[in-house]
């Protein structure tokens, strides 16, 4: 290996440029937490700050070893002082909330909006910030009947999210472009990432996947695409350490259709009309059917596919595990429990008749 180059996480990169002093938000969460742990793993980083408002797990805290736990709330101007007084260079934004198994509240919006202002602001006025990097989301891009066949980076939404997630994360990018270009000398790098799965972390589509009865709409067969928990954490690793700014799709090769996944997941498909999506899902909750949301209805019904010709190409960054891989790992690796018996299915059916009619 040359002289002044490192490899850390199959990253090969010039060690002057690797950074020293890593503020890491989100530490209480899966990708937060554990992407603190892999960089607190490498020896060429000096030092790295967690933060959270919330204090992470025994057990996380464990893994973080060398790193610095900093109780703070990203929503107020004490993450200023933070950066400012660690003198830190890079700043990976991953507190934002795509993934909550509850519904989108105020206070989650409050937690994505105001807090990616605060750090944005934050990095802004530091003086030793030279990257920041931010865990988006591919909701930005919506899900209508009108979508591409792929979206691109550049590609806009046909229909703009107009709430839950994905119109917060929309407005977090806004603040980290304007970030850009008020600091130029700042490398600001977002990822896109699909809809995640594993066997450790909890998201929306991982309940729906473990539900035993899963309602979908009649007539629609969307595409959908995956990204295994491990690669998402090795694209934040990555980035954090490269260094390259501009807007990346994150999203693992090959398309699984959702009659697909939900057979080879071993569950119950429950066909039902677009309007009555939600109000199944509510009315079965007690049999453990996953809540639907406004913003995972139209996902479910027409899919999104992510171009990612720019995350190989330009970031350099290729995952590991493939859509089906991924699914397939999430099942085998996180064991789900048998379905309802086909007795009971047949009660089940006459019910759900029932209540459908009632509902129309």
């Amino acid at each position: 290996m040359s002289a002044g180059f490192s490899v850390y996480g199959g990253v090969m990169t010039d060690a002057a440029q690797l950074p020293k002093v890593v503020l890491v938000t989100g530490a209480s969460t899966f990708l937060g937490g554990y992407l603190t742990t892999r960089l607190a793993q490498n020896p060429d980083i000096e030092r790295v700050l967690a933060v959270d408002s919330r204090v992470p797990t025994k057990d996380m805290i464990r893994r973080m070893g060398r790193a610095e736990f900093v109780r703070a709330d990203i929503r107020r101007p004490t993450i200023a002082k933070v950066i400012e007084s660690a003198q830190v260079d890079t700043v990976v934004h991953a507190a934002t909330s795509v993934m909550d198994t509850v519904g989108h509240s105020p206070a989650i919006k409050e937690l994505n909006v105001v807090g990616a202002m605060q750090v944005c602001a934050a990095a802004q006025r530091s003086p030793s910030v030279r990257r920041l990097v931010l865990r988006s989301t591919g909701m930005v891009y919506g899900s209508s009947a009108a979508d591409p066949a792929h979206f691109s980076e550049d590609t806009r939404a046909r229909v703009d999210p107009t709430s839950g997630y994905g119109r917060d994360l929309l407005d977090v990018e806004s603040y980290a472009r304007g970030l850009s270009r008020r600091r130029q000398d700042i490398a600001v790098t977002i990822l896109r990432p699909t809809a995640i799965l594993g066997p450790k972390i909890s998201t929306r589509m991982s309940i729906y996947f473990s539900s035993p009865i899963i309602p979908v709409v009649i007539g629609y067969q969307p595409r959908l695409q995956f990204l295994h928990e491990e690669d998402a954490l090795a694209a934040l690793e990555h980035a954090t350490l490269l260094g390259k700014a501009g807007t990346f799709n994150l999203a693992a090769d090959g398309v699984v259709s959702l009659t697909q996944a939900i057979r080879r997941a071993g569950r119950i498909e429950l066909p039902v009309p677009a309007n009555l999506l939600g109000s199944v899902a509510g009315v079965f909750r007690n049999m453990r059917v996953a809540t639907m949301h406004g913003d995972q209805a139209s996902y479910l019904t027409y899919g999104r596919v992510l171009d990612t010709t720019r995350m190989r190409a330009e970031l350099g960054f290729a995952p590991r595990y493939t859509s089906l891989e991924t699914l397939d790992d999430f099942i085998s690796r996180r064991p789900l429990e048998p379905v309802v018996s086909a007795g009971a299915w047949h009660r089940l059916e006459r019910r759900i008749t029932e209540t459908a009619r009632a509902l129309v």
